[in-house]
């Protein structure tokens, strides 16, 4: 099962959500990304929000089109986005995908993208990104992976998202690295690519947020 979260961030930003649909997804609305994905004829199974960002015209489409609505003041601790996640990372699916989570505020970009700490630290491993029409971004933590070279995504970028990463090495890129230390703040692993069909990067310490974008 994967879970996709739509997100009430500008729509100009959202890739074609069609191509992320199959039998096996289930789709949750965030506060007026439920609207849009009933405007994209898509059904959520489930939706959270305080629903302050839609119009009563609206807002009672979204009652009439979604069984399990779930309701909250504006007034409380956690955004809508966190207390989707927090259901979906209790559903334990394969991979959270999240759409609509940026443009607009600065803030809850970066709300959201510290969000993804969250799934790393389940006991339940949950491959999770964030997606939108020109970025694909993950978070990760200390071992080796395997990254495959995409037409459509040809910049990779690690960015330290703790005060350090340790180790860093880099093979099957344009520019290699062996067993680098990175701290916090360092642009020293921005805009790279990949000279064959796949490459490798891996660390012994941090958490890292890597990021495929295109033009």
């Amino acid at each position: 099962m994967n879970i996709n979260i739509l997100a009430g961030g500008p729509v100009q930003f959202l890739p074609n959500l069609h191509t992320y649909t199959s039998e096996n997804d289930i789709w949750v609305g965030v506060d007026r990304g439920v609207y849009t994905l009933i405007n994209k004829d898509i059904t959520p199974a489930i939706a959270f929000g305080d629903f302050d960002s839609v119009s009563k015209e609206e807002l009672l489409v979204i009652e009439n089109h979604v069984k399990e609505l779930k309701r909250y003041k504006p007034e409380k601790n956690e955004t809508d986005m966190e207390l989707a996640l927090n259901w979906a990372i209790e559903q334990k699916p394969a991979s959270i995908r999240i759409f609509g989570a940026t443009g607009g505020r600065l803030d809850h970009l970066l709300a959201n993208i510290h969000l993804l700490v969250k799934p790393m630290m389940a006991e339940h491993e949950i491959n999770i990104v964030l997606i939108d029409n020109q970025n694909i971004l993950s978070l990760k933590g200390p071992g080796r992976y395997k990254i495959e070279k995409r037409v459509d995504k040809k910049y990779i970028s690690f960015v330290p998202l703790t005060l350090e990463i340790k180790g860093l090495t880099l093979r099957g890129f344009k520019y290699p690295l062996e067993n680098r230390h990175i701290s916090i703040g360092s642009t020293l692993c921005i805009s790279n690519e990949l000279i064959s069909d796949y490459g490798t990067f891996s660390f012994s310490e941090g958490i890292l947020l890597v990021i495929r974008s295109n033009d």
